[in-house]
């Protein structure tokens, strides 16, 4: 599901897409954004899957090693534990995740299987792997720590999936490290009692979100020419030209939340943009950020421009 920052950094993509090109037609810039947010929800049920072809992928392993003809004892009573986690269990079992992955026809990891087996071979490599399977008995919590460590150390930095998301669908590079942070956050806090929280088909949280996802959009457009305004002069150091482009968008968008969203907190807003800033544009880009936008609102402040409502929201 999709948190506020995650719809920041989708309008954020939307925004930079719309500007490097030429086309103003804001409808079609609409459904960009939608099918962008909607592709990162496949992202997110593809990887949960990954989990499981993981699994199973083990327990055909397992299988060819017992028929060998000279199969040692280990390989003839081989441990079963990762075959037996339960976590991988209830994701598995995910009757909601089952049917997206079915309506949507992402059958990827049997289509293109060589990459379960290239990170089942990275897998077998770590020492903490033999080490789980040798232990004789595993809680609900050791399983839990095994799987993200699975995910941590072996499936989020393998290169060759990175290559093979970024081929298969150019938006999946983006949402690459925003669904790993939330899949990982998902099963940290993970529980057998609250096994609905691994996948929920809805994008969106509320209705709330994904209006504020598209009055977003729509109001850094329209109100382009108007927001550029509130930037110059604030920059004295800077020419326009020499300020990096995602920077620029970065205080479009927080000046748009200044000026048209009164329900959202002013500090809310900034260190939102700040995180974004670090994480996608310039090392030096969300000190830049921070004093252009404090001197925003101050000067919207004096001019009576800030329009908040609600306790807090300075």
């Amino acid at each position: 599901m999709l948190t506020r920052r995650h719809i920041r950094v989708k309008v954020l993509q939307s925004l930079y897409a719309f500007y490097q090109s030429e086309d103003s037609d804001l409808e079609k810039q609409e459904k960009f954004l939608n099918y962008s947010i909607a592709q990162m929800q496949d992202l997110n049920a593809l990887l949960l899957q990954l989990l499981v072809a993981l699994r199973d992928h083990a327990s055909n392993y397992l299988q060819k090693s017992q028929k060998k003809f000279l199969a040692t004892d280990l390989e003839k009573n081989p441990s079963k534990a990762f075959l037996d986690n339960k976590v991988i269990a209830l994701i598995a079992e995910h009757e909601d995740l089952a049917t997206y992955l079915k309506n949507k026809k992402l059958n990827n990891w049997k289509s293109d299987d060589e990459y379960v087996s290239l990170l089942f071979n990275e897998l077998k490599k770590n020492e903490w792997y033999d080490a789980y399977l040798e232990q004789a008995v595993h809680s609900f919590e050791d399983d839990k720590a095994f799987v993200v460590r699975l995910y941590k150390e072996v499936i989020a930095p393998n290169d060759k999936l990175y290559d093979y998301l970024e081929d298969h669908r150019l938006t999946w590079i983006d949402d690459f490290p925003l669904v790993n942070t939330s899949l990982l956050k998902m099963l940290g806090k993970l529980t057998q009692k609250k096994a609905k929280n691994i996948f929920n088909s809805e994008i969106y949280k509320d209705q709330d979100d994904r209006e504020f996802s598209l009055q977003l959009l729509r109001k850094v457009i329209l109100n382009d020419d108007k927001i550029a305004l509130e930037i110059d002069g604030k920059t004295p150091n800077w020419d326009k030209e020499r300020i990096a482009h995602l920077d620029m968008i970065i205080l479009k968008l927080g000046i748009a939340e200044f000026l048209y969203f009164p329900s959202i907190p002013i500090r809310v807003t900034i260190n939102e943009y700040l995180e974004i800033a670090k994480e996608y544009s310039t090392p030096k880009s969300s000190i830049f950020i921070n004093g252009i936008l404090d001197n925003v609102v101050k000067e919207f402040t004096t001019e009576g421009k800030l329009n908040k409502v609600g306790r807090g929201l300075t």
